[in-house]
């Protein structure tokens, strides 16, 4: 049973934004989180965020990638989209090859399944005597 403090999903009223989206259509997408205050005029005391969001392609399909993208204006941004989105997909891509590399590490014990402790009955066929 999960406690209450997990299932605690208020918003936090003293940092909302306010998102706009704008896009190329061909590449990706920026987003514009300006911060507002919590009756929704502006909040001059924080920044404007921009965040990159783009997607590439794997064996197992589309994998959408997000990233910040230090920036004063929106401008900036859509020239900083190019470096920020080829660094996330170069990070993405280590980590999905550490994920493939211990997947593919894992030793699978003879009559059991590998994947779940203590594999479920059955197993496999080859017995170790």
């Amino acid at each position: 049973m999960a406690n209450e403090k997990e299932l605690d999903v208020r918003m936090d009223v003293e940092h909302l934004y306010q998102e706009e989206v704008f896009t190329d259509r061909s590449v990706g997408t920026i987003q514009r989180l300006t911060p507002v205050t919590r009756d929704g005029g502006p909040d001059q005391t924080r920044p404007v965020l921009y965040v990159g969001q783009t997607q590439i392609l794997t064996p197992m399909g589309t994998l959408p990638v997000s990233f910040e993208i230090e920036a004063k204006s929106l401008r900036e941004a859509a020239e900083k989209f190019g470096d920020g989105a080829k660094a996330s997909i170069e990070q993405t891509m280590k980590r999905l090859e550490e994920l493939r590399r211990e997947a593919a590490s894992s030793i699978v014990l003879p009559g059991s399944s590998g994947a779940i402790p203590g594999g479920l009955p059955g197993g496999g066929k080859l017995r170790m005597p």
